[in-house]
């Protein structure tokens, strides 16, 4: 099994970028919903730590949906998948690697921003922790 060759089916690939954006939205606000539960039970003392528990709340939600569905809930609602260059879904530890860079880009925006525009240039429409773990987005199932 491999991927899609984006020279050969770009149909894959296309607006990958800005749907990797609205999934990135929609998880954006799964995160700070659970944030804010979980927050909840533990009587409010998870405040005086919120950057670090929020990316806590945040690495757990995506290893999580990652490793067991291939998707986030955003990546479902855009119709992405996260494949390995091989195109098989990659394992939970990989997951968690990939959960863990992402927050950590977001800690040092100039990384962040590097990595958005690779998604940007790149043929497989990989980000920084896609080119690192050999792993990508493509569409679930390819528009006509």
């Amino acid at each position: 099994m491999s991927l899609p060759d984006p020279e050969f089916q770009p149909e894959f690939y296309q607006d990958v970028p800005l749907k990797r954006a609205l999934a990135w939205l929609v998880d954006l606000l799964v995160t700070l919903v659970l944030t804010v539960v979980a927050l909840a039970f533990t009587l409010f003392l998870a405040a005086f730590f919120l950057p670090l528990f929020f990316a806590i709340i945040s690495i757990a939600y995506r290893t999580v949906m990652l490793s067991r569905y291939g998707a986030t809930l955003g990546m479902m609602v855009t119709a992405l998948k996260w494949r390995g260059l091989d195109g098989r879904a990659p394992d939970p530890l990989t997951a968690f690697y990939y959960s863990a860079i992402h927050a950590g880009q977001w800690a040092v925006l100039p990384v962040q921003i590097a990595s958005i525009v690779m998604i940007l240039v790149t043929p497989y429409r990989q980000g920084l922790n896609d080119t690192l773990l050999g792993t990508t987005m493509l569409h679930r199932i390819a528009p006509e």
